[in-house]
């Protein structure tokens, strides 16, 4: 997603693996992009208001936007896409209750994981949870899901905070944790789907990297993306597993806070959060006195230091 002279590096970095006969007769991924580009607000007043947002999730149709809202409480909402303008959101229904965010929907469209303190069943059930669990739901069709579930798996249900799920083509689950085991910042990891449980966690090590947060994985596993000491950085996967750390460039990585980056299907767009303002909003570009009404109109933008959701093109899709 970055545009960055930087990315050029990945592409090259890939290619080295010519060399090697791994990327002979295989699918080369690049991530080359447009140095030109700049990140865009996306659906601005409707998806990015002025609370916070983050963690967009779509339908394998791109028509429908999941995304985390909120700021003492947090929920799932949703918007459609119709004649090409997004629509009112709504409160995604197993979301209604209790505090739920980090929706991520699976590549076929048939389930939605996310995060919630929702109590899990054994507990009383009219107090959160102290921790936050990978929840799940079914897709009945449409916008419509079945109550909540939880990944019913023993790596859930350990006492230990539990974030940004994200899920591959076999069903293959990513998430991420802060303090697990004898880790104490952010650390992410894989689960293997054996088609009734999940295995045992594996840690996903980085070369080049402090820590791995909000990772999003590509549907066909080939690259993982996440977050980095507050920056996004992707890593192509080769024979060896997980391939150097490479950084995007200055238009994403750009001091603000930074968050959820999420990779379109088709490899050519990055959406992620931001609390950027610099380059979208002039707080005073009259230079005139500060009154309380002006004030209140910053502080009721959507550039008002709370993260919205951002985009910015891209190219990591397929190419033989």
């Amino acid at each position: 997603m970055k545009f960055v002279k930087n990315i050029l590096a990945v592409a090259v970095c890939v290619c080295l693996n010519f060399a090697t006969g791994y990327c002979q007769n295989k699918p080369v991924i690049s991530a080359i992009t447009d140095t030109a580009s700049r990140p865009a607000v996306f659906a601005p007043g409707i998806v990015s208001t002025p609370y916070e947002e983050w963690s967009v999730s779509f339908t394998p149709d791109g028509n429908t936007v999941y995304f985390s809202e909120g700021t003492i409480y947090m929920a799932v909402c949703y918007s459609k896409k119709i004649n090409g303008e997004w629509t009112k959101p709504k409160v995604a229904s197993f979301s209604e209750k209790w505090s739920s965010w980090d929706p991520f929907v699976s590549p076929d469209g048939k389930k939605m994981f996310y995060v919630s303190n929702q109590p899990l069943p054994d507990a009383p059930q009219n107090t959160p949870s102290r921790k936050s669990h990978l929840w799940y739901a079914d897709n009945l069709g449409g916008d419509k899901w079945s109550a909540a579930k939880p990944v019913n798996e023993p790596f859930n249900l350990d006492g230990i905070n539990d974030y940004a799920p994200t899920v591959s083509k076999n069903g293959t689950l990513y998430f991420c944790s802060i303090g697990r085991g004898d880790i104490k910042g952010w650390s992410s990891y894989s689960v293997k789907w054996l088609g009734d449980h999940f295995d045992k966690p594996q840690l996903i090590v980085v070369p080049g990297t402090d820590e791995i947060q909000d990772p999003f994985i590509a549907p066909d596993e080939s690259y993982l993306a996440f977050i980095n000491n507050n920056e996004i950085y992707i890593s192509f996967r080769d024979v060896n597993g997980w391939g150097t750390a490479q950084k995007l460039g200055a238009q994403v990585n750009d001091g603000n806070g930074i968050s959820g980056p999420y990779i379109s299907a088709d490899g050519k767009t990055l959406y992620y959060s931001s609390a950027r303002v610099r380059g979208f909003f002039k707080p005073n570009p009259d230079n005139s006195a500060l009154d309380y009404d002006k004030l209140q109109t910053r502080m009721q933008s959507i550039f008002n230091g709370r993260p919205n959701i951002l985009m910015i093109p891209v190219d990591l899709a397929k190419k033989s």
